[in-house]
């Protein structure tokens, strides 16, 4: 179950710039577009984390973990199929590729494909 992106969304976005640079050794780029203006750093295994202030005043922190499946449409559908709510679809997210988000049992869990 290889992770392709972990997205963390607070308020001290700065702040934990800094300490997963300091922690982990990661070196993030300028806020992306693409991802919400988060700021990404690629890992040694090809994996991002992204650091991102909320996008609306009622998005709460959270640290949302996308799985990379390779078929983002049949895995989404195989999940809801599971009980799981697609909260988000499958979308393109610029060239990055493919994500949804899916919540089952109060849990975020995102799906990528590239």
């Amino acid at each position: 179950m290889p992770v392709q992106y972990l997205e963390i969304v607070s308020p001290d976005g700065e702040q934990l710039v800094g300490l997963y640079h300091r922690v982990h050794g990661l070196e993030f780029g300028s806020p992306d577009p693409d991802l919400g203006h988060a700021r990404v750093a690629t890992c040694a295994d090809g994996s991002l984390v992204g650091i991102r202030a909320p996008l609306a005043a009622h998005e709460q922190p959270i640290v949302r973990v996308y799985q990379a499946v390779d078929d983002i449409h049949q895995a989404a559908a195989q999940a809801e199929a599971a009980g799981a709510m697609v909260a988000y679809p499958p979308t393109r997210q610029g060239q990055r590729g493919t994500f949804a988000i899916l919540i089952h049992g109060g849990v975020q869990l995102g799906l990528w494909q590239r």
